[in-house]
């Protein structure tokens, strides 16, 4: 490790020290700490490389950790890291290990086991909490806190949920009005993943962070220009004034829109005038070839595959400003749509 990634790595060490996470260690196992980027926080997280251990274990079939969950006293050894500070092994459960995430799917649907498909659905690490009405929703969000409360376990909000809608979380878009110009590609790449995440707040996000990502590209040279600069900054700018997306009534018509140009497709699903999401996507190898026909019918097919879940089942209309199109319900259409 280079000299700043061992006095972040003492630091950390000691923190999780202090938290009861780690404690010393003598076990015959071990595995090597690392240091990755945090893709949201731009700093260092310690991860081990788990691998081997991994290869030795038996998998847990459950259909997906988290570092508050206690290990069995016989399987701690098992968890060491080996540092140039010496061994460290974990009491709760670590990243990196290959049964963890189907050992927390287990735990959270037992934790929610009278409330699931009732007002409460678990996927992963996410909880969803659904409900007919204000007052009903107040009360079954007391009863998921409890339930949380009730087994030390502490809820993570990404979003701000209103009657409005769903809106940016304030503390997030800080993080990336913060961020400095990207020094090396894996830095874009952070940046890249956390301004993604809200991607379906901002119009046109793959046209516009086009610049930014040719970075990501094999053997692409790094240099930053104005033209990049003007990206990264009107990036931040849109993150900053994101609209609050409306949440679409399944018994009500959906309004999508699209659009194609020579930098990529662009789409928006809307409802009585509110817009619920947006999504793009730079153009593919392949489809800078298309003719415009195909280009524009291309963006509708990116939006009906990406909002599927949306409008299966329900009444759609289709706004596009390609006038050909209205002949691709009776004519032979390319197979690569």
């Amino acid at each position: 490790m280079a000299p700043d990634e061992l006095k972040e790595l003492k630091t950390q060490l000691q923190e999780q020290l202090d938290k009861g996470f780690i404690r010393s260690s003598s076990s015959p196992w071990g595995c090597p700490a690392l240091f990755v980027e945090k893709k949201d926080q731009g700093g260092k997280r310690l991860c081990v490389d788990y691998r081997p251990l991994n290869a030795a274990t038996v998998k847990n079939k459950y259909s997906l950790p988290h570092i508050d969950i206690l290990f069995r006293e016989e399987d701690i050894p098992k968890t060491v890291f080996s540092t140039r500070y010496g061994l460290y092994e974990y009491l709760v459960m670590s990243f990196g290990l290959t049964n963890a995430p189907a050992f927390f799917m287990y735990m959270m649907n037992s934790v929610f086991m009278n409330e699931l498909d009732k007002f409460v659905v678990v996927f992963i690490d996410d909880i969803l909490i659904y409900s007919k009405n204000e007052k009903e929703y107040e009360e079954h969000l007391r009863i998921v806190l409890t339930r949380l409360r009730e087994h030390k376990l502490y809820a993570k909000f990404r979003h701000i949920l209103s009657e409005k809608g769903v809106a940016v979380n304030p503390s997030n878009v800080e993080d990336v009005l913060n961020w400095k110009q990207p020094k090396i590609v894996t830095e874009i790449q952070s940046f890249l993943g956390l301004a993604g995440y809200y991607r379906r707040f901002i119009k046109d996000f793959s046209k516009t962070a086009k610049p930014i990502t040719s970075f990501t590209k094999k053997n692409a040279k790094y240099v930053w220009s104005p033209n990049y600069e003007e990206a990264f900054q009107t990036l931040k700018k849109l993150l900053t004034s994101a609209p609050v997306l409306a949440q679409p009534d399944v018994t009500k018509p959906l309004d999508v829109y699209c659009d194609a140009s020579g930098n990529g497709l662009g789409c928006v699903l809307m409802q009585e005038g509110r817009v619920i999401a947006y999504a793009s996507h730079q153009l593919r190898k392949h489809e800078v070839n298309y003719p415009t026909h195909d280009l524009e019918l291309a963006a509708v097919v990116h939006a009906l595959k990406i909002w599927r879940h949306y409008l299966l089942g329900n009444t759609c209309h289709i706004y596009t400003d390609h006038k050909s199109l209205k002949t691709s319900t009776v004519v032979r259409v390319d197979k690569r749509l």
